[in-house]
């Protein structure tokens, strides 16, 4: 297991470290105080642990590596994600894992505005609440929300798969509440497993496309 303390490494060494990586190898990164693009472009399975809080694109473009980053994380988390895991045990700030294809991203306390914009085929879990504008233009994957979601979720929506908790302030444009079917809760019942979150999965509510902004509708063309 290897220790890269940023109080003696530039970042540009850090990411240099770490994609060199090979397989099953470990880091520790100590003294972010919130610097960003930090574990960027990962492309093996390697376990990165960051302690303390990080800054802009921590974990963008991240494929097989798992990340976990014991703080708060800024703007852009795991941005372009492809595969692997990246878990923050605090808070991310706005657009966490915005355009991401794949993987699963944690944050255990709440997500900022904008969480999974225009995500595509990422799994996205928050313990917590997320902020406005959340899975806006969403195409693929599923977003799980444990507690409260903020106006306009879903706005523009395609095929990604919403549960929410708590409450929904309001729906974005051709968002809708849809049935829970058997295939819906086994799905929920994985991911909540998988990022090891304790809550019945009879008390989710889904969401998803209405499917009428698909194809474009004179008639309908207030709703665009």
């Amino acid at each position: 297991m290897a220790t890269i303390d940023l109080n003696k490494s530039t970042i540009r060494e850090l990411n240099e470290k770490l994609q060199g990586g090979s397989t099953g190898d470990k880091f520790i990164v100590n003294n972010t105080v919130g610097k960003h693009a930090l574990s960027v472009g990962l492309t093996k399975e390697v376990d990165v642990e960051i302690n303390g809080h990080v800054g802009y694109y921590c974990a963008g473009m991240n494929q097989e590596a798992s990340i976990k980053i014991n703080g708060n994380a800024g703007p852009g988390l795991a941005e372009n994600m492809m595969s692997g895991e990246v878990r923050v045990t605090g808070n991310a700030s706005q657009y966490a894992a915005a355009t991401a294809h794949g993987g699963l991203l944690v944050i255990e306390g709440d997500a900022s505005s904008r969480c999974g914009i225009s995500m595509k085929g990422v799994n996205i879990v928050v313990g917590g609440n997320i902020g406005h504008m959340s899975a806006f233009m969403a195409q693929s994957g599923s977003l799980v929300v444990c507690g409260d979601a903020g106006d306009a979720l879903g706005d523009s929506i395609y095929e990604t798969k919403i549960y929410v908790r708590g409450k929904v302030k309001s729906l974005g444009t051709d968002c809708v509440e849809k049935d829970m079917k058997k295939e819906h809760k086994e799905e929920l019942a994985k991911l909540l497993d998988k990022a090891q979150m304790n809550y019945a999965v009879d008390e989710f509510k889904r969401y998803g496309s209405a499917r009428k902004l698909y194809n474009f509708d004179i008639d309908q063309v207030d709703e665009y």
